[in-house]
């Protein structure tokens, strides 16, 4: 495994030194010098955080290690270039075509490939405890890069890094209550931990096209983290004791008996005094009856609870083509939170039908 690893890693130098040729030729050298060192860094910290790992490449603790690492791993370890060959545009200006559209492009394949290297892994029947670790990893360097790229473009509020840094500091905070005996519990498996770290990648995929603008990105920003920065809080609570687990268990029937279906109704009492301004419907431009049609049937899907996360996509996006010129009221704020909220955490209790729901928790080819 380990001459493979050195074999991705020369791989993985080789298409640096490719992209740096051509920023090179198409943009500024010294920028495209900038580039490389920068992604390079990173690319090296990826390639450290495999090796500290390699050991895990097996099915479970007592298990056989792998032969290879496999397709699985391969294209995880791929996620972790293309964040890197993102990161490699943080210090560069912007305003121009390529580092602005390029980092966009590496993060959003990266985003997808989040969902298909487990996919991979399991189809080819090599599912690790090393894949399962990198995945986690990659998410929270990810987590890191885009946000403060998407700060120094000014479409996400610099309070995003709070998530950022909440992983880390949940990770770091394990070893430091071990190494002074103090009590460590684990929190209760739960799937929406999975689910909500996904939307952030897909955030991000969106965020940093220049697509949408703000205040609207800087709200939805907020909107998106606050949930998992409070995932955070909570299981950080449990793990030193101060909560039960069954908190969580608790809070998360709440969520789904009473929280859920409350931002249904919520989103009606918003929406009427926002659809009252005739300009709410100015942005429908060219094929104004179908657009008017897509934009009714996305509130019914989250109304009837119908793949309500699919209608509050749509409803989200456009809203966010409303306020491209209109900074939001207070209300309008309210409208994108209560949006966001049943996008990440779903339409709850009294829902016909939540197949998007499973779609987002399973794990794809199990």
């Amino acid at each position: 495994m380990k001459h493979e690893l050195q074999a991705i890693a020369i791989i993985g130098y080789s298409i640096l030194v490719i992209g740096f040729g051509y920023l090179f030729f198409t943009e500024d050298g010294v920028d495209a010098t900038r580039w490389l060192l920068q992604a390079s860094l990173l690319w090296e910290f990826v390639l450290w955080q495999i090796k500290l790992r390699l050991s895990l490449n097996r099915p479970y603790a007592e298990a056989p290690l792998y032969k290879t690492l496999g397709w699985g791993n391969r294209l995880t370890i791929l996620r972790g270039l293309l964040i890197a060959m993102t990161g490699g545009f943080l210090l560069l200006p912007h305003g121009n075509e390529f580092n602005d559209l390029l980092p966009a492009l590496f993060y959003t394949i990266a985003a997808i490939l989040d969902r298909v290297d487990g996919f991979v892994a399991r189809k080819n029947k090599q599912v690790s405890l090393l894949g399962s670790e990198l995945d986690i990893t990659f998410d929270a360097f990810g987590l890191v890069i885009a946000p403060l790229l998407a700060i120094s473009l000014g479409r996400i509020d610099s309070s995003y890094l709070l998530l950022s840094a909440a992983y880390y500091i949940y990770r770091w905070g394990y070893p430091y209550r071990s190494q002074r005996g103090l009590p460590l519990f684990n929190p209760p498996s739960n799937p929406v931990r999975r689910t909500l770290a996904g939307f952030q990648m897909g955030l991000f995929a969106v965020v940093l096209w220049p697509v949408f603008n703000p205040p609207f990105t800087i709200i939805t920003g907020v909107a998106f983290m606050l949930p998992v920065l409070f995932g955070f809080i909570v299981d950080w609570w449990v793990v030193c004791g101060w909560l039960q687990p069954r908190f969580v268990i608790n809070l998360d029937q709440l969520s789904y008996q009473y929280f859920q279906p409350c931002l249904r109704g919520l989103l009606v009492l918003l929406l009427i005094p926002i659809a009252s301004n005739g300009d709410f419907f100015n942005v429908l431009g060219n094929f104004a009856g179908i657009k008017l049609f897509i934009l009714l049937a996305s509130l019914g899907l989250i109304l009837f609870g119908t793949a309500g996360r699919i209608g509050a996509m749509i409803l989200l996006l456009f809203v966010g083509l409303y306020f491209d010129n209109i900074a939001p009221t207070f209300l309008g704020a309210s409208l994108i939170f209560t949006i966001s909220w049943i996008l990440l955490l779903g339409t709850g209790r009294f829902s016909l039908w939540q197949w998007d729901d499973e779609w987002v928790k399973r794990y794809d080819g199990a």
